[in-house]
C-alpha cells in the first residue's frame, strides 16, 4: 500500500492523527458513481432543513439560506459546474461542502439531527421511487405496444409449439397478448415493490435515532413518502427494497429474454415469419446478406447482468450485522446498471415491437404442417362419442399414415380417414382446417379471433385508464 497521505482536512477528521492514505483514500470514495443522486440528496436537505427550522432547531433565516444555498449548487451541477472531489468521498459531503463555502458556518448546521446513514438510505429511495414511476411508464409503452399488434393480428395463424414442435394453431396476435401477460405480472409487481420502497428512513441517524425533536411525519410528507420508517437499526441496514426491485427486474429481463428468443427464430430465414425492421438490426463485416436480429439479441445477453447483479446484491447482504457497514457502498452500482440496463431495453422492445412486420402467409404454411390440427380430430371423435383414448389412438394412426403418404390431414379424402374410424363424416373437414380449429377455441383466454379482438381491447382499456 502506497505512503502517501491525502487530504487530512476530513469532516469527520477529529479523532484522526495521520491523514487517509491515498489508496485507500481513493478505494473507499465512492462519488465517481453516487453523484448522480445529487438531485435526491438536495431534495431530502431541503425538506430536513425545513423540519428543523419548524421544531426550532435553525431559525427561519438559517433555514432559507441553506435551502437558497442548495438550489444553488444544483444549479451549478446541472450546468457542469460543479467539481467533485474524492477527497471529500461522496455526493453528500460534496454537496455539503460546497454549500458550507457558499453561505458559511450556517452550512454547517444542516447535518443537525441526521447521519450520512440515514441519509443514503433516504435519496436511495428517493432515486429509486422515481426510476420505478418511469420504468411503469416504459412498461405500459410496451405492453400498449404489444396489445396493439396483437389487435392487427387477431386473424393472423400459425403454429402453436410446445418443445418447440409444432403442437395446436394459433393466432399471432394470441402469442403477443402472452407476452404482454408476462408484463401485466411485472407492472403488478413493480407497484408492489414501490410500496417499500416509499418509506422513509431520515431520522435514523447513524443507527439509533436522534437526541433532537425531530418530527419524521413532517419530513415524510415534504418528501411523498407514504410514511417514516419504524426501527431506527434496520431503517440504516435495509436494503431489501433494492434487492426486490432487481428480483423484480431479472424477471421482466427474463421475460423480454424469451420474448428475444422467439423474435430471434422467428426473423431467421428457416422460420421466415417476421421481418424487423432494418433500424433495429446490423449487418456482417464479411456476409454482405446477413441481417442480424442484434437488438433481441443483445437484451436476451442482458438479462444474464441484470440476474447478476440480483445476486451480487443478495450476497453483499447476507452476512452482515446490524446496523450500518461499509459493504453497503456497494450496493449503488450494480443497482444504477440494472435501473440503466432495464431502462435501455424497455426502450428498445418499446419501438421495436409496434414495428413487426409479419409474414403472414409462410406462418399459415407452417401451420398446415406437422399435423397441426390432430386435436381437433380427436375432439370431433368424443363429440361423435368415442372414448378420448380410443380417438387418441385413432388419430394417431392416421398422422402416421399422412406422415407415410405426405398428406396432413386436412389434405385427407374422406375415405382415406373413414378407414381409422367409421363415425367420421363429412363434417369433419369443419374442424381439420386452421380457420376451423383456432375459431372453435372460442372462450376466454382462448385462441379464437374474436376472443383475440376482446382481449386485446380489454388491455388496451386498462393501460389507457393507467
Amino acid at each position: 500500500m502506497s505512503n502517501e497521505t491525502g487530504n487530512t482536512e476530513k469532516p469527520w477528521g477529529g479523532r484522526f492523527t495521520e491523514a487517509t492514505d491515498a489508496f485507500v483514500e481513493q478505494f473507499t470514495a465512492s462519488v465517481e458513481f453516487d453523484q448522480r443522486l445529487y438531485y435526491h440528496d438536495i431534495q431530502g436537505s431541503i425538506a430536513h432543513a425545513t423540519m428543523l427550522a419548524k421544531v426550532g432547531v435553525l431559525t427561519d433565516q438559517e433555514r432559507d439560506q441553506i435551502i437558497d444555498g442548495l438550489h444553488a449548487v444544483r444549479a451549478d451541477i446541472e450546468a457542469g459546474e460543479f467539481e467533485w472531489s474524492v477527497t471529500l468521498e461522496d455526493v453528500h459531503m460534496n454537496i455539503e461542502a460546497k454549500l458550507t463555502e457558499r453561505i458559511g458556518l450556517t452550512g454547517k448546521k444542516l447535518h443537525t439531527g441526521r447521519s450520512r446513514n440515514d441519509q443514503v438510505a433516504t435519496d436511495i429511495r428517493l432515486y429509486l421511487r422515481d426510476e420505478i414511476d418511469v420504468i411503469a411508464e416504459e412498461i405500459t409503452r410496451l405492453q400498449n405496444g404489444m396489445a396493439t399488434l396483437a389487435l392487427r393480428e387477431a386473424d393472423t395463424i400459425m403454429p402453436g409449439f410446445t418443445h418447440l414442435q409444432t403442437a395446436q394453431p394459433v393466432t399471432f396476435g394470441h402469442h403477443i397478448l402472452a407476452w404482454n401477460e408476462m408484463l401485466q405480472r411485472d407492472f403488478e409487481r413493480l407497484a408492489d415493490c414501490r410500496k417499500r420502497v416509499n418509506i422513509m428512513p431520515l431520522g435514523a441517524a447513524a443507527l439509533a435515532g436522534t437526541t433532537y425533536p425531530i418530527d419524521r411525519d413532517m419530513t415524510a410528507d415534504l418528501l411523498g413518502f407514504d410514511r417514516p420508517s419504524y426501527n431506527s437499526l434496520d431503517s440504516v441496514s435495509d436494503r431489501d427494497f433494492a434487492i426486490e426491485f432487481c428480483a423484480f427486474a431479472s424477471l421482466v429481463m427474463t421475460h423480454l429474454s424469451r420474448c428475444s428468443e422467439e423474435l430471434i427464430l422467428w426473423a431467421s430465414a428457416q422460420f421466415d415469419f417476421i421481418d424487423l425492421p432494418d433500424r433495429f438490426c446490423t449487418g456482417s463485416s464479411i456476409m454482405p446478406q446477413k441481417k442480424n436480429p442484434d437488438v433481441p439479441e443483445l437484451v436476451r445477453g442482458k438479462s444474464g447482468r441484470v440476474t447478476g447483479h440480483l445476486i451480487s446484491l443478495l450476497m453483499l447482504m447476507k452476512s452482515q450485522p446490524l446496523a450500518y457497514n461499509k459493504d453497503n457502498q456497494e450496493d449503488k452500482e450494480p443497482l444504477f446498471d440494472v435501473i440503466d440496463t432495464l431502462k435501455g431495453c424497455l426502450k428498445a422492445y418499446g419501438d421495436m415491437v409496434p414495428a413487426i412486420e409479419v409474414k403472414a402467409a409462410n406462418m399459415r404454411g407452417a401451420a398446415l404442417k406437422g399435423f397441426s390440427t390432430a386435436t381437433d380430430l380427436a375432439d370431433y371423435l368424443v363429440v361423435k362419442g368415442v372414448a378420448f383414448r380410443d380417438a387418441h389412438e385413432v388419430v394417431g394412426k392416421a398422422v402416421g399414415y399422412g406422415i407415410q403418404e405426405g398428406k396432413d390431414l386436412s389434405e385427407m379424402s374422406l375415405q382415406e380417414l373413414q378407414q381409422f374410424s367409421p363415425v367420421i363424416g363429412d363434417d369433419v373437414f369443419d374442424v381439420l382446417t386452421l380457420e376451423g380449429s383456432v375459431n372453435a377455441r372460442d372462450h376466454l383466454g382462448g385462441t379464437a379471433p374474436a376472443q383475440v379482438r376482446s382481449a386485446a381491447e380489454r388491455v388496451l382499456q386498462g393501460l389507457a385508464s393507467r
